[in-house]
């Protein structure tokens, strides 16, 4: 009973729970000079109306003039440290300059401040001894001014620096502006934070919040036609060749031209995926098959993607000859090249494709459906608003000093626009509190979320096999906005579950606030009955392995540029934000697909059983009046259709009353992630190509053998029975035919003399009949059906 116990707590702790966060803006009242102190009164906006409101006191450090220099080296390496309780932050220092400039913002949590002083002091750094103070100036906290958004940014103002009595003599004077506000300040996301002055040097840039853009991905089809002239080195033979086409990391071949030839002809797509800006260029080589072990390289040209055509229909675009150059010419060889009357050139038709979707996403859980060319954009039919709260019970995951911590941050991805929240280091609760804005274009896309450990702070963490370190997965959340009423705000905290070698685990909560508002109802409906994707996805579509290739593409292109950024995005996060191992075999995930099959048809199955039971008289009453509703629909068979759709529809009145009231959340038990066997799941985490021993391997080759063949037997006995109905007219069994064409004969006659209504109560009737008058043994058609033939005694 324990262990049941345990199993149902768990079900409970990996389920969505609902929340009630004091959202909108909450705005101190006073706080002006002169006023009565910090007393709270609530006040309506709409622009951080999703998240809760956090207090921050700002320091906005400008520059400094006059500053006196040091009597015994005559200069001054000047910083200023703002000083709040036991919070510091530092400015960088400036060598010999007395009239330094600075222009940093220094943030602190009001919910952590000790103190009722604000302090800010300018020191001289001193590489030796103990730095020297210049100068300070004080701040009372309750003379310090609030700003209300959307009011214009508080100006700052000179200040005479004061000496340890509080005298200003000749100590210089420094710009600052002090004041209260939120996080929806303009000055948060590059400020300092008090909750993260452990982080020195160059991971300061890897703590702030920041959006990303994707980059404007195409497609691009080069399409070979042919090539003339081409001569090999050995002239003696006549070249038969194939063309390689690059694109940065892009390679694809044509196939091998049948014919030696040196004017071969392709007509081959060669389909690459191309970004803005465009940095590499499109390289061809005509390469030679001289023996079957050896390509050598005939003739190559590069060219640069800025210069092909966009197409954004079907239509053709216009081909063109480019001139090859020959491979061999070297910069001593120049002359040479000139020389040549005659050049090998080859007949392309290129275009950067403007109509499709570049998938970078799997399809499952695409965010974006618009076409790259931006004048074939729809307008926008909603808004949807995410307010990132805060996450709670957090695993540890590394250890820094001796004990467990965790630097969270989130990631959030929609469309074309990444978002990702500032670190909050050493915290197991972190709250953020920040609110971001997507166009909507189709309301049948996924946001994702994703909370990852940052392990670029300077303290430990997850490394990868070269060594560099990677930040680690706590947990993703998918929400379908088709799922999500309009207008209404959704108050969640999420599961935060993470399927490790070791099993699954739950890493914490995510807490976060959403709302969906339509722009246009009247836009979505019509949106409901068109394509998903753009009209040439449909018109001239890639095959299956095409569009696996070209997303593994796009997803590299876009890690690479994310994480060029700064702070960058980097290619672990965008990987696991993408999905991009979907595609590898897990018997876990094929086991959970099977039983979404199984419930796919858990109705039917249901259905059927009941029908046997009707036909068995398991309840007379009931197949009484099935005979009732038999017989009137033969006597009005015009009530069939009307009375089916009037069943459907009352049956979606009933189920409004137990309308899911929440978004989706992830399931265990659908993906069977809690029943997963170790070893399945140590495969499943398993490199590709794997990196096991062989007895490993041979043990789970022998496994995959053994679930292959039983659903070879499956397909096999499908196939058996398909092919008995086509040999019922093949006269494989002449007999078994001969039976079946009398068969047809008389029954074609007699349906033929019979009226249709009595046909039909005659088989109903007959179907419908009391188990009295039936057998156990198989029916006949069946025995007949089960004699026949198929082509499995063919097969070797």
């Amino acid at each position: 009973m324990s262990s049941q116990a345990a199993a149902k707590g768990n079900q409970e702790d990996y389920k969505m729970k609902d929340t009630k966060p004091e959202l909108g803006e909450r705005w101190p009242h006073g706080g002006q000079r002169g006023g009565s102190g910090w007393l709270y009164s609530e006040r309506a906006t709409s622009t951080y109306d999703l998240v809760e409101q956090m207090f921050y006191l700002y320091v906005r450090v400008v520059k400094a003039k006059d500053l006196p220099p040091n009597p015994v080296t005559s200069n001054i390496d000047p910083y200023v440290e703002v000083k709040v309780g036991n919070y510091k932050g530092k400015t960088r220092h400036f060598e010999k300059k007395t009239s330094p400039e600075w222009k940093q913002v220094f943030a602190f949590s009001k919910d952590k401040i000790q103190s009722s002083i604000v302090e800010v002091f300018v020191r001289d750094k001193d590489m030796v001894a103990r730095d020297d103070y210049i100068g300070k100036v004080e701040f009372d906290m309750h003379e310090v001014p609030t700003r209300v958004p959307p009011d214009s940014p508080l100006a700052p103002q000179w200040y005479r620096l004061e000496n340890l009595r509080g005298e200003a003599r000749s100590r210089g004077e420094i710009m600052l502006a002090v004041w209260m506000g939120t996080q929806a300040d303009e000055a948060f996301p590059e400020a300092w934070h008090s909750d993260s002055a452990s982080v020195k040097g160059e991971g300061v840039y890897n703590i702030r919040s920041k959006v990303y853009v994707n980059p404007k991905l195409w497609y691009l089809r080069v399409n070979v036609i042919e090539a003339q002239d081409v001569e090999p080195q050995d002239k003696s033979q006549p070249p038969q060749v194939f063309v390689k086409g690059q694109v940065g990391q892009q390679v694809l071949k044509t196939k091998l031209c049948p014919a030696k030839t040196p004017n071969p002809m392709w007509n081959e797509d060669l389909v690459f995926v191309a970004a803005e800006p465009f940095e590499e260029k499109l390289v061809l080589t005509v390469e030679n098959k001289a023996s079957p072990g050896k390509d050598e390289v005939v003739a190559k040209i590069a060219l640069p993607l800025n210069k092909f055509e966009i197409r954004l229909d079907h239509r053709a675009v216009h081909s063109h000859w480019y001139n090859l150059e020959r491979f061999g010419f070297g910069v001593l060889e120049g002359d040479k090249r000139n020389e040549t009357k005659f050049s090998s050139r080859i007949h392309l038709r290129v275009c950067l494709e403007g109509a499709y979707h570049v998938l970078d996403e799997f399809t499952m859980y695409i965010s974006d459906t618009r076409p790259t060319a931006r004048q074939l954009w729809k307008q926008p039919i909603g808004i949807l608003e995410v307010g990132i709260l805060s996450a709670q019970g957090l695993q540890s995951m590394k250890t820094n000093n001796g004990k467990g911590s965790t630097d969270a941050y989130c990631v959030a991805k929609y469309g074309q626009k990444w978002v990702r929240t500032r670190t909050i280091t050493e915290n197991f609760n972190p709250k953020w509190n920040e609110q971001y804005t997507w166009e909507v274009y189709d309301p049948c896309t996924v946001i994702t979320f994703g909370v990852f450990d940052n392990c670029h702070l300077g303290g430990g963490g997850q490394t990868q096999g070269s060594g560099a370190k990677i930040d680690s997965r706590i947990g993703k959340v998918r929400i379908r906005l088709s799922t999500l009423e309009m207008d209404r705000i959704y108050t969640n905290s999420y599961p935060l579950l993470v399927l490790k070698p070791s099993g699954l685990k739950k890493m914490g909560e995510l807490q976060l606030a959403i709302r969906f508002t339509c722009l246009s109802i009247a836009h979505i409906i019509y949106l409901y009955g068109h394509p998903f994707l753009p009209k040439m996805h449909y018109l001239h579509p890639f095959t299956v392995n095409q569009l696996e290739s070209l997303r593994y593409q796009a997803m590299n292109i876009v890690a690479v540029r994310l994480g060029r950024a700064e702070p960058p995005l980097r290619k672990e996060v965008v990987e696991y934000m993408l999905d991009v191992d979907s595609h590898i075999w897990s018997m876990r995930r094929s086991k959970a697909n099977f039983f979404r099959i199984v419930s796919l048809f858990s109705g039917a199955i249901s259905m059927s059983r009941w029908l046997g039971e009707v036909q068995q008289w398991k309840n007379p009453v009931t197949t009484i009046l099935v005979h009732v509703l038999f017989f009137i629909l033969i006597c009005y068979p015009e009530l069939i259709l009307p009375t089916m759709f009037l069943y459907m529809f009352l049956i979606g009145i009933w189920n409004f009353r137990f309308r899911p009231r929440h978004p989706p959340e992830m399931d265990t038990k659908l993906s069977w992630a809690e029943a997963a066997r170790p070893d399945e799941l140590d495969e499943e985490f398993d490199t590709f190509p794997t990196s096991k021993a062989q007895d490993v391997i041979r043990m789970r080759y022998d496994r995959l053998r053994s679930v292959a063949g039983r659903i070879q037997t499956v397909v096999g006995d499908i196939a058996t029975q398909g092919e008995r109905f086509h040999i019922l007219l093949s006269w494989r069994d002449p007999r078994a035919t001969s039976l079946f064409l009398i068969f047809c004969l008389v029954a074609a006659v007699a349906l033929y003399v019979t009226p249709f209504k009595v046909v039909a109560s005659v088989a109903g009737i007959f179907w419908l009949r009391h188990p009295k008058f039936r057998s156990k043994l198989p029916s006949l058609p069946s025995n007949f059906f089960k004699r026949l033939p198929s082509r499995a005694d063919n097969m070797i």
